[in-house]
């Protein structure tokens, strides 16, 4: 989760830097800048999974199971 997390903060960055030009009126940088714009997405579903992961992990190790739907 905290690599994820990371990830989405470096995403950020690099959001804001390449969104900066576009306000400032200079010259948009190049393409590799809006590609590490993408990482924010992608820290974002790390930091999803791993927050799922912690989830079952607790779940399993409180040797609790998820509810299942009685008959009605």
């Amino acid at each position: 989760m905290l690599v994820g997390a990371v990830i989405f903060l470096v995403g950020a960055v690099a959001t804001v830097v390449t969104v900066a030009p576009l306000f400032l009126g200079v010259a948009p940088l190049p393409i590799a800048a809006y590609l590490m714009s993408m990482l924010m997405a992608l820290g974002f579903l790390l930091a999803g999974a791993g927050f799922l992961r912690s989830i079952a992990a607790q779940r399993h190790r409180d040797g609790s199971e998820p509810p299942t739907p009685g008959p009605r």
